[in-house]
């Protein structure tokens, strides 16, 4: 079973992120669902979904595969949120790199777009160093989903994968779960090591200028050596597969 905190609640601490009041951002009518995490509202502003990644639709892009219920995604959150009037809100960095506003979403009723896809196992969390707000509870959303076996964790596209795994995953986002053998640090950067030789083994990588962000939450990498964790992000190939991890709740501990 997956802990319930993630690595900074586990060593005592709050997220600062997760605990920020999110600002106000103004209220919208929304006009057209583009996919399960991406909408455009009346005036044209497209908006992303902040914090979550639903499951992927070609959009123009040739020779992409639609990823399994992707359709299903885009379906539920038109179904919560097609023609409804929404108000957003900013937890962090508010617009990305295609002038997408990064925003949560919100109901007359009260009800949080971000939760609701969770919930239903139709998204995963996706989030970034800069815009962390409500991640703790995204994940907490997340894990109730897979452990139910709701939407996508019910397909095995998604599952959890080991650390064995990784070499065939090369440019994917995944979810890995392995043991940490050894910690290493090397001219700052942070190493997180899963096998013996680590230029050929699984590793997570965590730059001098993250390494400062965990530690500023107090998450201290030397005391997960030895301990079973879960990562989350984009498997690169650098000396083996590696996965670039920029603020602590990418990682978390599996409850043994």
């Amino acid at each position: 079973m997956i802990a319930v905190l993630t690595l900074v609640l586990y060593l005592g601490l709050v997220p600062a992120a997760g605990a920020e009041a999110l600002e106000a951002g103004g209220q919208a009518t929304v006009l057209e669902v583009v996919d399960g995490d991406t909408l455009i509202l009346e005036d044209r502003t497209e908006v992303r979904l902040a914090g979550i990644q639903a499951p992927k639709l070609p959009l123009g892009r040739p020779g992409f595969e639609t990823w399994p219920l992707a359709q299903e995604a885009k379906q539920a959150l038109a179904g919560l949120t097609l023609g409804q009037v929404v108000t957003l809100t900013f937890g962090g960095r508010r617009m990305d790199r295609y002038g997408r506003l990064l925003a949560h979403l919100h109901l007359s009723d009260g009800r949080w777009i971000q939760g609701e896809m969770l919930a239903l196992g139709l998204a995963r969390v996706y989030s970034f160093a800069d815009n962390r707000a409500l991640v703790a509870e995204m994940l907490a959303l997340e894990r109730a989903a897979r452990e139910a076996s709701r939407g996508i964790w019910s397909h095995p596209f998604y599952r959890v994968i080991g650390v064995e795994e990784t070499p065939s995953f090369i440019d994917s986002f995944q979810l890995v779960e392995g043991r940490v053998l050894k910690v290493a640090v090397v001219k700052s950067r942070g190493y997180l090591n899963f096998g013996p030789d680590w230029r050929e083994d699984f590793t997570i990588s965590i730059a001098p200028r993250d390494r400062k962000l965990f530690e500023a939450d107090g998450a201290r990498l030397e005391d997960l050596e030895g301990r079973l964790v879960r990562v989350r992000g984009w498997i690169k190939s650098f000396n083996g597969p590696m996965i670039e991890a920029t603020h602590p709740e990418q990682i978390e501990l599996v409850d043994e």
